[in-house]
């Protein structure tokens, strides 16, 4: 239930507001301040509430609305309709995910395999306009006896990509008994689509004072992916976008998954948070990942998460999803002026050094 009050109301009747609604029983409430006027969200059992006796506390309240969808924290009605932003800090300054912001790129391996890897692609996608570098530490992986990810190591091998080039970090945590190592080196936590459902996982990184990108389960519903970011955002954490990265199908020969493009304009009518697409899993293979991230931002993605590699054929995980450098180069050109006529231009630019640091990293290889 949403109680929302003028926010020139005087502070004494908003005190007294304040004091009545929580002598609700079993209620807990939440103050939110907006642009012009302050809610107050109750949470727990309103179904006995009359809201006619709540408009009675005072001439000051405006409106008593009633939140009939399950995910309450996650609703737009939360936010009285405003989009919420995830604003997080990294060496190169801070990079805010939200509708009324310009496209953030997130890209790299889909798993930290060595160094050298690691911090010539993280200074390729950087250089190309990335803000964020992506890649695994501990791998969720269908067979046990696929490459799980280096772990600890690979924490250590991002931070210090992270030092050497700004970019802020983006890694996945499956463990509870991992959330503090994972945090100490992320700047954004990641659920995966496999642990989406985990609930002790995502209370745990609800309580932590992290950003969490939250991907969608291989068959969630779109409920069910709000209702697992309402576990997060009862423990405590404003902080989640949502991560599309496909949906398993009865057609697996010709892409991994199916990218459910419509769930942008659908979370939009639905939740007040931000939105990422993951075209690279969601198609599996790396020629249809430019045609995808296009029409992501057509469609009015707030950010795209995208797996590069320096060398595909040779990846421990996800090569043929990947992307080599050159390519993700040449699709952030194409991106720019996209994002730019849909609204969602940024500052970022490609730097004239960028094809030919490309060029010496790929020949230094051969």
């Amino acid at each position: 239930m949403i109680v929302t009050i003028n926010k020139r109301t005087p502070a004494a009747e908003r005190e007294r507001i304040t004091t009545e609604l929580r002598r609700q029983q079993n209620i807990v409430t939440e103050e939110i301040v907006g642009q012009n006027k302050i809610a107050y969200a109750l949470l727990g059992d309103t179904a006995r509430i009359n809201p006619d006796l709540i408009e009675q506390i005072s001439p000051f309240i405006e409106q008593v609305l009633r939140i009939e969808k399950p995910f309450k924290r996650a609703s737009l009605e939360f936010r009285q309709g405003q989009p919420s932003e995830v604003t997080v800090s990294t060496p190169n300054g801070a990079v805010t995910f939200g509708q009324n912001h310009p496209l953030v790129i997130i890209a790299g391996p889909c798993s930290v395999e060595n160094e050298e890897m690691i911090i010539d692609t993280a200074r390729v996608v950087k250089a190309a306009g990335a803000q964020f570098l992506r890649g695994g530490a501990y791998k969720p992986r269908t067979s046990p006896y696929a490459f799980q990810g280096h772990g600890e190591s690979a924490l250590g091998l991002l931070a210090q990509a992270r030092e050497a080039t700004g970019l802020g970090i983006i890694t996945e945590v499956m463990d509870t008994a991992d959330v503090e190592q994972v945090a100490a080196v992320a700047d954004i936590l990641q659920i995966g689509a496999r642990n989406m459902q985990n609930y002790p996982l995502l209370r745990k990184v609800g309580a932590k004072n992290k950003p969490v990108l939250l991907k969608r389960g291989l068959s969630a519903t779109i409920e069910e992916w709000l209702m697992a970011a309402e576990y997060i955002l009862d423990a405590g954490n404003p902080n989640v976008i949502l991560c599309e990265r496909g949906i398993r199908s009865f057609d697996s020969k010709y892409t991994r998954n199916t990218l459910d493009l419509s769930v942008v304009p659908v979370l939009r009518s639905l939740t007040h948070l931000p939105i990422v697409i993951d075209p690279s899993h969601a198609t599996g293979k790396s020629e249809y990942v430019p045609t995808m991230a296009m029409a992501a931002i057509a469609a009015g993605t707030d950010s795209l998460m995208i797996e590069v590699h320096p060398n595909p054929a040779e990846a421990m995980s996800d090569g043929p999803q990947s992307l080599t450098l050159e390519n993700f180069v040449r699709l952030m050109q194409e991106m720019m002026p996209l994002a730019q006529f849909c609204g969602r231009g940024s500052t970022l630019s490609l730097p004239t050094a960028t094809t030919s640091k490309v060029s010496f990293l790929s020949k230094s290889r051969s």
